[in-house]
């Protein structure tokens, strides 16, 4: 049977936003994946170069709505290290609450998506429903629900009052009750048992070698967490475990998940019970001294890194970000060998993939079919010629 292409997006019932995938199929078997990632891109870096660091923080949490503050916690966390700024204990503590409720919204999310792909909308229904009250807690803390606007150069911009670490505190039984329940449910229920296991597996070497970072690494095998292995705000201070799995599959990938629901409820507990008294920041220059770093953090996803260069003044040079969805891209590609085509979105949606944490362009030359490289003004002088030629 010859070899068949198959496009799926950039628009699909599958795709939360818009990508390209070419599948290249044999009858019902993926033989490879060709993908076109960036068919939005935004231009964030750029722009980010364009103003202050105290605009820059708002501008990083619209990288992405789910992981917004990981992306202004990464910047911050970053320019605070070039400037030598020690950020009081309870500014870390507060960063650190946020941070794992935001990894219980976004898990929660992703395994209402992963259910409602397979057809088990009833999960669909109850995660979503349990998201609700992250949610909730989150928007008495900051008053956003998506992007929460916590973090400055130097600290966090709200302090947590006695009345919302109450409310916090009462609404974490119920959410450690639900976690139980999908700890079973994840073991036993036969829907998810048949569409997870034994799909889009990924050896622990593969992840390894193709740089998978995140859940998906460590649904593999791979005991790598940037929390663990370079501890940053206030997670050498609590006590919890990194959750792993040696499946490699998509049915690993949920367990790791669901684990780390309750792990992240474990810590979200500790912090608010040991909230330290004191500041929640500390006043910061104005300017950065010239310098360059790599700000880690473990976003939901997995290692997110941003690339920082300064010059003395307020604004960055060169800000960089490796998002853990471009990471991941590689270890999809390879999942997908030898699988059916209809296990291609469960398989995708595994790694929680966000399209919009991967705006990149690549310039490619029509007669040589070579990429390549433009400078800034190379690229703003083309427009302009080809915004001339449209009038």
């Amino acid at each position: 049977m010859p070899e068949v292409v198959v496009s799926i997006g950039p628009h699909h019932p599958a795709l939360k936003e818009p990508v390209n995938f070419k599948v290249v199929v044999d009858g019902e078997k993926i033989v490879r994946l060709e993908l076109d990632l960036s068919y939005n891109h935004r231009g964030v870096e750029k722009a980010a170069e364009q103003r202050d660091f105290i605009r820059v923080l708002p501008l990083m949490e619209r990288v992405c709505g789910i992981c917004s503050h990981s992306h202004s916690t990464a910047f911050a966390k970053g320019i605070e290290e070039l400037m030598q700024l020690e950020i009081p204990p309870r500014a870390q503590y507060i960063r650190t609450i946020i941070a794992e409720l935001e990894r219980m919204h976004s898990h929660l999310l992703w395994l209402g998506v992963a259910a409602h792909v397979i057809g088990f909308n009833t999960l669909f229904m109850w995660t979503w429903r349990d998201r609700e009250a992250v949610q909730d807690t989150v928007e008495e803390m900051s008053g956003n629900r998506v992007h929460y606007g916590m973090n400055e150069v130097g600290g966090v911009r709200r302090d947590l009052t006695p009345a919302q670490v109450t409310a916090a505190l009462e609404r974490l039984p119920n959410l450690e009750e639900r976690i139980k329940k999908y700890v079973d449910m994840v073991s036993s229920e036969e829907t998810m048992l048949i569409r997870f296991r034994g799909v889009g597996k990924l050896s622990k070497e593969e992840a390894l070698r193709y740089g998978t970072v995140g859940p998906t690494a460590r649904a593999s095998g791979v005991d790598y967490d940037t929390r663990k292995d370079d501890p940053y705000l206030a997670y050498a201070d609590v006590p919890w475990n990194v959750v792993t799995d040696t499946k490699g599959d998509v049915y690993g990938r949920t367990r790791v998940r669901i684990g780390e629901l309750w792990e992240s409820l474990r810590i979200v507990r500790y912090c608010l019970e040991n909230l330290p008294e004191g500041p929640i920041r500390v006043p910061a220059p104005k300017n950065a001294p010239n310098g360059e770093i790599l700000s880690r953090y473990e976003a939901p996803r997995g290692e997110l890194v941003h690339f920082i260069r300064t010059n003395g003044t307020d604004k960055v040079e060169r800000v960089d970000i490796r998002t853990p969805t471009l990471a991941n891209w590689t270890s999809v590609a390879i999942c997908l060998v030898n699988q059916n085509l209809a296990d291609l979105p469960v398989i995708v949606a595994a790694i929680d993939p966000c399209l919009s944490c991967t705006s990149r362009i690549t310039l490619l030359d029509n007669q040589s079919k070579k990429t390549g490289v433009m400078s800034f003004d190379e690229l703003i002088r083309r427009n302009r010629f080809h915004d001339q030629r449209q009038v």
